[in-house]
């Protein structure tokens, strides 16, 4: 490729890249200025039955948990080293529940992470078992079933809970609910018939959220809303629907499987049903209600297999419930002592699945050793330096030599002013004579793209990553440097995002951190060692590249900004001793020069 079109391609790359990180820090990274000024208007719905429709509730919340939870009835504690809430016996619903072990910020008083929350308050989110059957004389258990607490006081991993209902007709229904050190809740029930006829009941279960919260569903890059896995017992594909495309069709999306999962996941947090895994199932993810996409009902449910249940028989079902932290090892221990296919995939990793997961790996084994995740990251991004060395190594080489030709190529220019193809000819001569690829300084660049990505991916998604502090000022790797130069790097007692109409430019992408501007450095510093561009209006695109990155990458989580600085400092490293041995014109020793000089 003639060298023209070489730089051409290669600054029409650099600014497409430009301005699709700029557009994505502008509306998809920038903190969300419209919030819904109403309460929701249309009517939130509540299950007739496990995997029937819902219907209307009342659209007016309150805002107080202990009102919603006493208005639904009794309740049994639920206390764990992980979970904390209760279930109340009016359905036998699981809807109130905290995770014990995570904080909404990184401040020491900041309350326990919610998962469930009641009917009755906004964005209510819940999980509900039942049976579901046709002409069943005294009915099935229901939204309203008034449960009674017949073993138990409180749900424990070593206290288990029994609760009942008879039907009236001859139906009494058992239900043994268990939970497990961690997040996981295993629902027993057996069905006894004490009437003259037989009877056939399909189990069910659903996990519902009654409208969305603002919060969820706006990064493009992360997958929030209906999440399942299924299959036929031999291969299993994964299943996503985002909040904001979840529902466009009016019609369920449905799924048989044998066995499988399905559920509703958050960021970090997931809530999914588990059928036995040699269970037939029918599994759907529905929408409904009035109102705008975000205020209706969301629910994911499943059906097993019917079972007749002649008279003075029973049978028993088994189920379980996921109601926690997507943490990997958690995911991977249930994965593997359930036998629950692709399990770990409840975490986004991504396209580039492939790439990020072996980078968490590396970098929790990292984590193992030194402690501390800013610490693994810049030990991955040494290993990722030393597996590309041998490539870098003769990239950095080619490069000093163009720095070098580069008064003999500026001679050619001269010589052919008005004959550009006469100096293509001549420049690929001299390059052939001295054996450089004009190309083969791009190639670790391109390289390091996809891993940057699942860098990036892999410090978004994973809970591990989640307020894991670095040192001084960084208290979380997954979210952006605090630092701004707006309020002087916090010497001011101001948020700049505060301010009126540019509130969100300076507190997204306009927030110069001092993360950012070091990793802004580090860039200009590496592309001043590089061949200058033979073009005035491409050199001066070349200089611009590091202030246009320094703001875009502001917005970044500080782990990735860590990752990069430190790979931009470890090139700047190798590229100078290959530079210095090849004795080719470099900014670090013209520093040094102009130092000398000074003191002389």
């Amino acid at each position: 490729m003639p060298p023209q079109n070489n730089s051409r391609n290669t600054i029409i790359f650099i600014v497409i890249a430009s301005i699709m990180l700029l557009a994505y820090s502008f509306f998809v990274m920038e903190p969300q200025t419209q919030k819904r000024r109403e309460a929701q208007q249309a009517a939130a719905e509540q299950a007739s039955a496990p995997v029937t429709a819902p219907s209307p509730s009342a659209a007016v919340f309150t805002e107080d948990r202990t009102v919603a939870l006493g208005a639904n009835g009794a309740r049994v504690p639920i206390e764990t080293a992980t979970l904390k809430g209760s279930l109340t016996l009016t359905g036998g619903r699981i809807d109130d529940l905290f995770l014990t072990n995570y904080r909404e910020t990184i401040d020491a008083d900041s309350p326990a992470v919610e998962l469930f929350r009641p009917e009755g308050m906004e964005h209510a989110f819940f999980a509900q078992f039942g049976w579901s059957g046709p002409n069943i004389p005294g009915g099935v258990p229901g939204p309203n079933t008034p449960w009674r607490l017949t073993e138990g006081a409180t749900l424990t991993p070593t206290t288990p809970v029994v609760l009942t209902w008879d039907n009236g007709a001859g139906l009494r229904f058992t239900r043994r609910i268990s939970i497990d050190e961690l997040y996981m809740f295993t629902v027993t029930d057996t069905v006894a018939n004490f009437s003259a006829q037989p009877v056939t009941l399909t189990p069910a279960a659903t996990v519902m959220r009654q409208g969305v919260p603002p919060t969820l569903g706006r990064n493009q890059v992360l997958h929030e809303g209906a999440i399942g896995t299924f299959g036929d017992g031999e291969s299993y594909s994964t299943t996503q629907l985002k909040y904001g495309g979840w529902g466009k069709k009016k019609a369920p999306e449905e799924h048989e499987s044998t066995g499988g999962w399905l559920g509703i996941t958050d960021k970090y947090w997931m809530a999914a049903l588990i059928p036995d895994q040699d269970e037939r199932i029918e599994a759907e993810f529905r929408v409904s209600g009035p109102g705008e996409p975000a205020d209706k009902v969301h629910l994911a449910g499943m059906l097993g297999e019917a079972h007749t249940i002649q008279p003075n028989t029973q049978i028993t079902e088994t189920r379980r419930l996921f109601a926690g932290a997507k943490r990997a090892e958690i995911l991977t221990g249930y994965q593997d002592s359930l036998d629950l296919p692709r399990f770990i995939y409840a975490i986004d990793w991504g396209f580039l699945w492939f790439l990020t997961r072996p980078i968490f790996i590396v970098v929790e084994f990292f984590y193992g050793i030194l402690g501390n995740f800013g610490l693994a990251i810049l030990a991955l991004t040494l290993t990722v330096r030393l597996i590309m060395f041998p490539l870098a190594n003769k990239s950095y080489e080619s490069m000093s030599k163009m720095r070098n030709l580069q008064p003999k190529m500026e001679e050619i220019k001269k010589k052919h002013p008005d004959e550009p193809q006469k100096q293509q000819q001549e420049l690929m001569a001299l390059y052939q004579k001295e054996k450089i690829n004009p190309l083969a300084g791009c190639l670790p660049l391109l390289l390091q793209i996809p891993v940057f990505y699942a860098v990036y991916k892999m410090l978004f998604v994973t809970i591990e990553m989640r307020h894991q502090p670095f040192f001084g000022w960084i208290q979380d790797l997954s979210a952006p440097d605090p630092t701004t130069i707006w309020n002087l790097f916090g010497l001011i007692p101001w948020d700049p995002s505060s301010a009126p109409l540019i509130g969100g430019l300076l507190g997204g992408t306009f927030a110069l951190s001092v993360l950012a501007i070091f990793y802004g450095l580090t860039m200009w510093l590496q592309m001043s060692m590089s061949p200058q561009a033979p073009d005035p209006m491409q050199r001066r695109i070349f200089q611009l590249m590091p202030i246009v990155f320094t703001f875009i990458m502001a917005t970044f989580p500080a782990g990735l900004l860590i990752y990069w600085a430190w790979s931009n400092i470890l090139t700047i490293f190798q590229q100078y001793i290959i530079m210095h041995r090849l004795k080719a014109a470099n900014p670090i020793d013209d520093f040094f020069a102009r130092m000398k000089k000074a003191k002389a």
